[in-house]
């Protein structure tokens, strides 16, 4: 009867120990790299957030309005993004994007589920990358109709999957806060486009991929409408 030779079992286990450190390794550098990415992403939102809150301050000052800084208008108050959600790619992207610093358009305020995202104007790949996007062919936000904002699943609306009927979402543009309230939530496929269709109610249509959680291109379409309930001016 054949034993293992001592010398083999002794390099096999060097060879496997090996492999255990270099696993380690490679876990607390991705490790370190995600956090510093998180943080890396929450600074360049916060840039981007900061800059619309300047330019309303300096706009209100022009126009002799000094109460810029209301309570429902700033957004400073606001988290900072939960980024923890997001995929690896999706962190990666964003870095990249956020490189080249635009003001958005308006900032898209979710408290309730501690959202606060820039949205500018169109859903190219740098749009949606560093924030939400105006979805070409609705209302512009600020006007009367159905705004549509899309955004990705793996990144900021990845928070949609808690919104609940009856929570208020704010749009923040350069002089006034509108108010909306969620009115409701539905799931449908890419090719239904009427939730875009033109309303007779001022509204807002948040359009992510879902599942939230999936691997590849998602199926369908998570999709959120909120009607305006006010609009309060700086």
């Amino acid at each position: 009867m054949k034993t293992k030779s001592p010398g083999k079992d002794a390099m096999r286990m060097q060879r496997l120990r090996r492999v255990e450190i270099a696993a380690w390794t490679l876990g607390a550098i991705l490790l370190i790299t995600y956090g510093a990415i998180r943080t890396w992403s929450a600074s360049a939102r916060d840039q981007a957030v900061s800059a619309f809150e300047q330019m309303r301050v300096e706009l209100a000052a022009q126009t002799s309005m000094p109460n810029a800084s209301t309570p429902n208008a700033s957004t400073n108050s606001q988290p900072k993004p939960d980024t923890s959600l997001w995929s690896q790619s999706r962190l990666a992207a964003y870095r990249e994007s956020v490189r080249e610093q635009d003001i958005p358009d308006a900032v898209l305020r979710v408290p309730s589920i501690k959202l606060a995202v820039p949205v500018y104007d169109g859903t190219s790949e740098l749009n949606l990358n560093r924030g939400a996007g105006r979805i070409e062919g609705t209302a512009r936000i600020g006007e009367d109709g159905n705004v549509g904002v899309a955004s990705h699943r793996d990144g900021f609306f990845r928070v949609l999957k808690d919104v609940q009927i009856g929570d208020a979402l704010y749009l923040d543009t350069a002089d006034s806060t509108l108010v909306y309230k969620v009115s409701s939530t539905k799931i449908v496929d890419p090719v239904n486009v009427d939730v875009l269709a033109d309303t007779t109610v001022p509204t807002v249509t948040l359009v992510t991929c879902y599942p939230f959680y999936f691997v590849g291109h998602a199926p369908k379409r998570f999709i959120v409408h909120a009607h305006r309930v006010t609009t309060s001016t700086l």
